[in-house]
């Protein structure tokens, strides 16, 4: 028995699969030949980014516009990050967002797909294995060294400003024996396994990135950790195995991973697997009101960065999705304004057409975005939509829509539907600002009347106006009257004619339906007046009225 397959034995006694095992019991998945396999592989945090959320549908709609299969694998080998039900945490935060897995864990411990186990820790026997392999081919070793070892090693390098890390001359136990190793290991000296790294210092290596074009870099010469004391994988083996296993064809992550390719293209090497394509994602970049400059959006700074936020103020799903797509590809705004009614499935999706740099993310907008999005729904899913938010996110709310639905219904339906919807809701925590003035329980009454006209001018619109108005005129009816009252009051029929002759009349129109929607809703600008006024029904509009004229009556003097 050669040394190399005796260290193998050493190691892993107890080790009796081999890699062709896996190979057959993870067979390359029957997909058309341009199909992708994408994953997202989070650590169990139950904190969902929103730079992950963009990852994770930059890796669904890879996936799903090629035919492919996305799945969710969960990259648990740091233990320390983990938190309780953070599985089930990632899961439903995709779910909020219309993000489905086609496998993958769909709890803390359950999951679908032919490819399990989709958690890391339950796959260590498989990722001892590979190492055996690696091993008996002279490419992986037990290494001794002590963090105290190590960390001489590294002040040594600084000071000599090399490389840091174990390799070369520094990789003092490249070379151990199997009965050396087993001395160690019966006196119960504590090791990991290293990678033998076959890398030169004056090689390079380049792959083409899905997002970035051509990159190239030095090789890695570093004998990287492949099995932690403890006998857990590494994330950078762990990746490599099970990105081969689960046939992934395009690692779709974060750019900050990009200074490690040239570990994992070598690990792939090695292994004797064919590597995935990589794409790499800039981080998503916020303006920065104290440089001027941009930055990235920030977990500790910005609570937009967590998706939750978007959760709780109300954000439909379906609109965040848009946006997101918006400022992943290019050419989406062109897209949306030639399908304006079109699916968000009905895009095709590009990699190529993704910022180099990173996405500019702008809550403002997401706003408009989002507008336009609610601007386009039904009264009914504005209302049930509302409701499902507002259980659990504004209780007074929730009771007074809840009391009278057909009175909210009423009220949602107010210019909607028509050729240009109004855009008042961009998220549902809007709605009770937006219909406040329809409760009394929490409309705060301040009536912001123009100063144009003295109160004496107003109390003497809505004395006349309340005699007037009908609750059974319709549409049509309704504003011919206003204006005839406007004129038998000295005021113009019409704005222009006002603007032209400003000394001939007291106001115009504009004014006098302004003072009505004042005293009715307390704002100048509203929706709709004669269908706030129906939805009010004539005995809270007159009530409203007589409260107005008491109030201008006190700022008289």
């Amino acid at each position: 028995m050669d040394d190399n397959l005796k260290m193998a034995e050493l190691l892993f006694p107890d080790t009796d699969k081999t890699p062709a095992d896996y190979e057959q019991m993870y067979p390359k998945r029957s997909l058309e030949e341009e199909a992708r396999v994408t994953r997202f592989a989070p650590s169990p945090t139950g904190f969902l980014h929103m730079g992950s959320l963009f990852a994770a549908l930059i890796g669904k709609r890879t996936a799903l516009d090629s035919g492919g299969v996305f799945y969710l694998r969960i990259e648990d080998t740091d233990k320390k990050r983990e938190v309780e039900n953070g599985v089930t945490g990632m899961v439903e935060g995709l779910k909020d967002f219309g993000i489905e897995i086609d496998e993958g864990m769909i709890n803390e411990s359950e999951s679908k797909g032919a490819y399990a186990p989709y958690i890391q820790s339950q796959r260590t026997p498989i990722y001892h294995v590979y190492v055996k392999e690696l091993v008996k081919k002279g490419l992986a070793y037990p290494c001794f060294m002590s963090e105290e070892e190590i960390a001489k090693v590294r002040e040594s390098q600084e000071a000599n400003k090399e490389l840091p890390g174990i390799y070369g001359s520094y990789a003092k136990y490249r070379g151990i024996t199997p009965d050396e190793a087993k001395k160690r290991i019966d006196n119960g000296e504590e090791y990991v396994v290293r990678l033998l790294s076959p890398g030169k210092e004056d090689r390079r290596i380049s792959f083409e990135d899905g997002i970035k074009g051509r990159i190239e870099m030095p090789e890695n010469i570093l004998d990287v950790v492949l099995l932690k004391k403890d006998k857990t994988p590494t994330y950078h083996f762990a990746h490599a195995v099970d990105d081969h296993l689960m046939r992934t064809t395009d690692v779709i992550r974060g750019d900050e991973w990009i200074s490690s390719a040239p570990i994992h293209l070598q690990l792939f090497e090695v292994l004797g697997f064919e590597p995935p394509r990589y794409a790499h994602i800039a981080p998503l970049q916020k303006e920065d009101a104290e440089t001027g400059g941009k930055r990235k959006l920030s977990k500790r700074k910005d609570p937009e960065a967590a998706v939750d936020y978007y959760k709780r103020c109300g954000y439909p799903s379906e609109a965040v999705i848009e946006y997101l797509l918006t400022i992943a590809n290019s050419n989406f705004e062109e897209w949306r304004m030639e399908n304006p009614d079109a699916e968000l499935e009905e895009f095709k999706f590009s990699l190529s057409k993704m910022s180099k740099a990173g996405a500019l993310f702008d809550l403002a907008k997401l706003n408009d975005i989002s507008k336009t999005y609610i601007s386009k729904l039904s009264a009914e899913e504005v209302y049930d939509q509302t409701l499902v938010w507002a259980k659990d996110n504004n209780a007074r709310l929730w009771e007074l829509l809840g009391d009278d639905e057909e009175y909210a219904k009423a009220i949602f339906a107010i210019e909607r539907g028509g050729v240009k919807p109004r855009k008042d809701i961009a998220k549902w925590e809007d709605v009770e600002g937006y219909v406040s003035y329809f409760y009394n329980e929490i409309w705060d009454k301040e009536l912001d009347f123009a100063d144009n006209l003295s109160p004496a001018d107003m109390i003497e619109i809505l004395e006349l106006y309340k005699d007037i108005y009908k609750e059974d005129e319709t549409a049509e009816e309704w504003f011919p009257k206003v204006r005839e009252m406007a004129v038998s009051l000295g005021y113009a029929k019409a704005p222009k004619l006002y603007k032209k002759n400003p000394e001939e009349y007291r106001g115009h129109v504009g004014d006098v339906a302004g003072v009505i929607r004042a005293a009715l809703t307390g704002r100048r600008n509203t929706p709709d007046l004669y269908e706030i006024m129906q939805t009010l029904g004539i005995e809270e509009v007159n009530r409203r009225f007589e409260s107005a004229i008491e109030y201008l009556n006190t700022k008289k003097g």
